[in-house]
């Protein structure tokens, strides 16, 4: 068994899409960054490529790569889930806590654990999606941006 850490923030940015777990979250405005700024997934990335001892997500999804412009993150994690099966992992469980004033995310969790299990190949209870706030410090305090925490264990195959 090996176990990764992630982590990823984005600040929000009018005018895109709010994506978080590969669900579109309607109404909100979304984050900024090169593909679709999906933190929770990009999280989860660097938490499987870690346990893998891949590296991170810069490693094969440089942020500055035109290939890369407005990717959907769920088939980047799908690429992920490839790279860690070519070096003899299977992801057992993921854990993830999100970091955001906005917007309430209780009504969400379902569906973003159902695309994650779908996306992992995994039982949904195997995946643990929380949200918490950050009291008011800092940029996420004040509602400018959202950061995910991601844990996950692999088992080898």
């Amino acid at each position: 068994m090996r176990v990764g850490i992630g982590y990823d923030i984005h600040r929000f940015e009018k005018g895109r899409p709010l994506i978080l777990g590969g669900v579109e979250i309607e109404g909100e405005t979304g984050l900024g960054g090169h593909s679709d700024a999906d933190v929770l997934l990009h999280a989860i990335m660097d938490a499987l490529l870690g346990a893998a001892g891949l590296g991170d997500i810069g490693c094969f999804f440089p942020p500055g790569d035109p290939a890369y412009a407005g990717a959907d993150s769920r088939q980047l994690l799908a690429q992920t889930v490839q790279m860690i099966t070519q070096v003899g992992y299977k992801a057992w469980n993921v854990d993830v806590t999100i970091i955001a004033e906005k917007p309430r995310l209780a009504p969400h969790i379902r569906s973003i654990r159902q695309r994650i299990a779908d996306t992992l190949d995994l039982d949904e209870a195997r995946i643990s999606i929380k949200a918490t706030t950050n009291e008011g410090i800092g940029d996420i305090g004040r509602g400018k941006a959202i950061a995910a925490l991601a844990v996950a264990l692999l088992e080898q195959r």
